[in-house]
This record gives C-alpha cells, structure tokens and sequence, in this order.
C-alpha cells in the first residue's frame, strides 16, 4: 500500500550487486507512477526515466526545457512507486557543475538509483536527432567529477553519457568514454551506436557497466536482448516506448469516438478495471480504511 517497501539506500545496493554480476538488466521506460508499477509487475529489472517522456508529458520538446526541480519531483513520484531501482535521464545536469553537484543530491533525495549526465551542449537535443554539438573534454569531465564527489551515497550510480559519435565517430566516442571512466564515472551510455560492432567496440574498451539505449525510430537498429548480451552490454533501455505505445492508443481511441461515438468496440484492448485495482493495491486500501474506521456512530 502507499509506496514501495524498499528503501532507496537498499535499492542501490541491490542495483550495484546485479550490475556487477554482468547480466544484462533490463530497464523499461515509465511514463509514469503506475506503468513503473506494471513494468515491476510484468518481471523487469529496473524503471528508466527519460527526459524526452518527461518534457513529452509536459507538452515539451527535449531540448532542455525542463527544470531540475520538474524532474526531481516526478522521478520521485515514478521511483517510489516501485520495489525496483530507478535510473533518470539528468541530461547536462542542470547547469554548471555546482548546478550538477546539486543534481545528484536531489536525485538521491529523490529516492533514485541513479543517473547519467551527457556530454552535450545546452541547450541539448534529442540524443537521436541530427545537429547535436557537444562541449569540450575538459567541460565534460568537470561534470562527471562534480557528480561523483556530490555524491553522499557509494552505491549512487553516476553514468556519463557521450554524444559524441554523431559528431565526431566512433574513435572519438572511445576516447571520450575513456576519460570519462578515468574522470570517475561508474558507468558509461555511449549514445545512438548505429551497429553491433560499435556496441562490441565501446566494450572492448572500457571495463565498467554500458547501457545500449533501443529507441524506436533513432539512429540505433532495434536489437534484441539476447543480442546485446552477447556482445556484453550490461543495461538496456526502452526509453519511449510504453509512452508511444499509450498515445498511439489514446489517438485511435479518440478516432473511435469520432467514427463511432461509443468506445464498445475496444473495450477488448482496455486495461479492464479489476486489472488496475489489482495494481494500485485497491484491496489493501480498503482493508487499511476499515481497520481503522471500525467505529459505529450511536443513534
């Protein structure tokens, strides 16, 4: 009932022990609060937050409009919802890097797992758009390194994600993520990798965790599971998707109404309302409300 029974501290921890097992996690875009509740449900390993789903869910475009305070705050709501640990998406941290040191203290008052900060330029754009510029080595490596000694909890997980491939290929992309690991970066999204091979290629050489990002209509192919582990990736995310798959949803759902004023054709592809008091727990609310209001009232 209420929020997850798992503290955000153990949730770390139990993150950090399976990534360091070298399985790879799977980590499913919410879009929000209660399809982070289906995403633990359905056996995932993780919650993903993406700064496009949550600029999209404000009628924004992700170019970084949105505030540190937005995201904290409905990070927050999505990661206490479930027993599974929450990554966000913190895209350039917000600022400089005492804005970025501040970033990850919101983010682990937030109740995260942890975060990955990019190598962008702000305002930054869609990792998967053409036009992207990066900043220099050195601005982003101050960013990594501001996020690591902000950090209050070890087992807070900072992740520098690098655009660089779109700009400059794949050697650039290596290097970049070398000395992101070196500037002390847990783990490393190497951003809108095109093949396989680029994927094998980060892998052979860097030696901490790498998250392979499956957007659909992006740069990257679609790749299965089982592919990106044999390559070696350690996290894969779908960071769009349970959103598009809703609002495509939603679109024919609206064109049903036009058509045929009445929604009873879809009601077969509706979640049914037993199915979601069964997920928000609804039982456990009213069995808490009358143990508590057991009281009659004298006549």
């Amino acid at each position: 009932m209420l929020y997850a029974q798992t503290t955000p501290a153990d949730k770390r921890a139990g993150f950090r022990e399976r990534l360091a097992s070298g399985e790879l996690l799977r980590f499913p875009g919410a879009f929000n609060p209660l399809s982070a509740r289906l995403i633990e449900r359905k056996g995932f390993d993780g919650v993903y937050i993406s700064g496009a789903v949550l600029s999209a869910d404000l009628g924004l475009p992700d170019i970084g409009l949105t505030t540190l305070t937005e995201v904290a705050g409905r990070a927050k709501q999505i990661a206490r919802m479930t027993e599974l640990p929450a990554i966000v998406d913190a895209d350039t941290g917000f600022g400089e890097p005492m804005n970025v040191a501040r970033t990850v203290q919101e983010m682990e008052d937030a109740g995260l797992a942890g975060l990955h900060i990019e190598d962008q330029v702000n305002p930054k754009r869609c990792g998967h758009l053409d036009g992207k510029q990066v900043v220099d080595e050195h601005t982003a490596l101050q960013r990594i390194r501001a996020a690591v000694d902000a950090r209050r909890d070890p087992n807070f997980l900072i992740m520098a994600r690098t655009d660089i491939a779109a700009v400059d290929g794949l050697d650039a992309s290596i290097d970049r993520a070398k000395a992101l690991v070196d500037a002390g970066a847990d783990a490393i999204f190497p951003e809108a990798m095109r093949s396989l091979e680029e994927f094998a290629a980060m892998r052979a050489a860097v030696d901490v965790p790498l998250l392979a990002n499956m957007t659909e209509f992006g740069k990257s192919e679609l790749f299965t599971v089982q592919q990106l582990a044999d390559v070696g990736m350690n996290l894969v995310i779908w960071p769009v998707s349970l959103l598009r798959l809703a609002m495509g949803a939603a679109d024919r759902g609206l064109d049903e109404l036009v058509d045929a004023g009445a929604l009873t054709g879809l009601l077969p592809q509706m979640q049914h309302r037993a199915d979601l008091y069964e997920l928000i727990d609804y039982e456990g609310y009213n069995h808490f409300d009358t143990s508590i209001f057991n009281f009659t009232v004298a006549r």
